[in-house]
């Protein structure tokens, strides 16, 4: 009798076992549809940890994106062509990118709705191993840079500027920023273009800047939205008030400066603390608006020719 009672016991127990398990993997998936729900009510944005996504990394510190139906989700990204990926497969609404790549994007067949021009820019970095000084010096040098992008835009114009033949100009394709970085501190690569922080942390370290795009006048840095998802109802509200919230964090930013967002910037672009102090002391953020025309231009004859 007793050996029963365990027995019974025992399968009493297992059937308890059996029941939580089988709770637990329910509870798991209506935990999963619920995560899947919110994401997909939220405005996605593909961002990197770039100096000219500060604004929404200042909204989403003082919690300005809390006010969305479905909030904001920032999705982080090492490379812009994962961002464009991201974008161009529907899995983000938004990204920060530059002109070429949504140019690039578009005749591609996804449609662009510029939301705001950033205050990105970018520097042909040289190797102070190189010794490049000038443009001339490009000559069977390697320059890491995205293809289609502003980055290769801006090597193509250093390399005409110089009158060098292409062919002896050698462009690599080197997306990822942390591996941009890496070669440069390992005298991998002769020359690199570079955005902030990158940038700063390439000239404190006594790396030669060679060309930069504020001197060209372009203005090719951009917010950008999939045009088809924003003329939904929602989506158009949630863009509305995104645009409010960014405006916000810019003023915030220029009013008290880029150190007062020490914390932030160090924590969002990878940097160290004591490096947000060699940034730039002029970089002003503006409120949300669109390219000028004379940038798309630009764009659209470099991509005729190339």
């Amino acid at each position: 009798m007793k050996k029963i009672f365990a027995i019974i016991g025992i399968g009493l127990l297992i059937a308890s076992c059996g029941q939580s398990y089988e709770e637990t993997k329910r509870l798991s998936r209506q935990q999963r549809q619920e995560a899947a729900r919110k994401d997909s009510a939220a405005l996605k944005v593909a961002v990197m940890p770039t100096l000219d996504c500060l604004p929404m990394f200042v909204a989403q510190h003082h919690e300005l994106f809390d006010t969305l139906n479905g909030g904001v989700r920032l999705k982080f990204f090492m490379a812009q062509m994962d961002c464009d990926t991201a974008l161009e497969r529907g899995r983000v609404e938004g990204s920060v990118t530059d002109l070429v790549r949504a140019a690039c994007m578009a005749k591609r067949g996804t449609k662009m709705r510029y939301v705001a021009t950033t205050n990105a820019y970018w520097q042909l970095v040289t190797n102070r191993n190189s010794r490049i000084r000038q443009l001339k010096q490009l000559e069977d040098k390697m320059i890491a840079m995205t293809r289609y992008s502003v980055t290769d835009m801006l090597a193509d114009f250093a390399v005409d500027s110089a009158k060098l033949d292409k062919d002896h100009v050698f462009k690599v394709q080197v997306n990822d920023l942390s591996v941009r970085m890496q070669m440069l501190q390992n005298n991998i690569m002769d020359a690199l273009c570079l955005t902030e922080p990158q940038a700063t942390i390439a000239r404190t370290m006594k790396h030669t800047v060679i060309l930069d795009t504020r001197s060209l006048g372009w203005q090719m840095g951009v917010l950008a939205f999939r045009e088809k998802e924003m003329q939904r109802q929602a989506r158009g509200k949630q863009l509305e008030l995104f645009v409010k919230a960014y405006n916000q964090a810019c003023d915030s930013i220029n009013k008290y400066g880029l150190t007062h967002y020490r914390d932030v910037i160090a924590k969002r672009c990878k940097l160290k603390k004591e490096m947000v102090d060699s940034l730039p002391k002029n970089v002003k953020f503006a409120h949300a608006t669109g390219p000028r025309q004379e940038d798309i231009a630009i764009v659209e004859k470099w991509m005729q020719k190339n």
